[in-house]
């Protein structure tokens, strides 16, 4: 039986949101297209990961003299979008591998995640559960823009070792080495 491929070609929305407070937060890439959703559990590195590689695209696309699509130096106003999770947030599956892509038939940035499967992790990720959704580039630059704000959302760095200060304090674990 083949796995399940969650697939969004034209989606009305792709967000990566969080549920729970800085320190304890989920975050989920949720996919929407009328009334069919579907939310795949990521980590914090990951979701910065996926932001960055889609920029690197973008970019890449706007340099390229040969382009012959017009993509967006920042995300078009009309597609930012700050709303929450659509609610409940139910996940599909944990994402492992991540993909991207450029699909130049549609002008559409391609992403592939895959389920996570710590008991198979040679496995072929074809064979694995799935979630496949193409944006359109306005589209992708405004995913880039809400991810590293969600990311930049969590809670504050100490200057000194950089690591995540909690609500009830922070015992910096910086030490002078001789």
């Amino acid at each position: 039986m083949p796995a399940p491929v969650h697939q969004f070609d034209w989606p009305d929305r792709v967000v990566v949101g969080t549920v729970g407070s800085p320190g304890s937060r989920s975050f989920y890439l949720q996919v929407r297209d009328g009334a069919r959703s579907t939310s795949v559990g990521l980590e914090k590195q990951q979701s910065a990961l996926l932001a960055d590689r889609i920029d690197e695209i973008l970019n890449a696309l706007m340099s390229d003299e040969g382009n012959r699509f017009s993509v967006p130096a920042a995300a078009p106003v009309e597609l930012v979008d700050d709303d929450p999770l659509d609610q409940p947030v139910l996940e599909e599956f944990r994402a492992g591998l991540m993909r991207l892509g450029w699909d130049p038939s549609t002008a559409q940035v391609v992403v592939e995640a895959f389920a996570y499967d710590e008991a198979d992790d040679d496995s072929d990720p074809d064979a694995r559960e799935k979630l496949l959704v193409r944006m359109p580039v306005g589209t992708a630059r405004a995913f880039v823009q809400r991810t590293r704000q969600v990311v930049q959302a969590g809670r504050p760095v100490c200057p000194l070792c950089g690591m995540p200060i909690d609500g009830d304090g922070h015992v910096c674990d910086l030490r002078d080495e001789p």
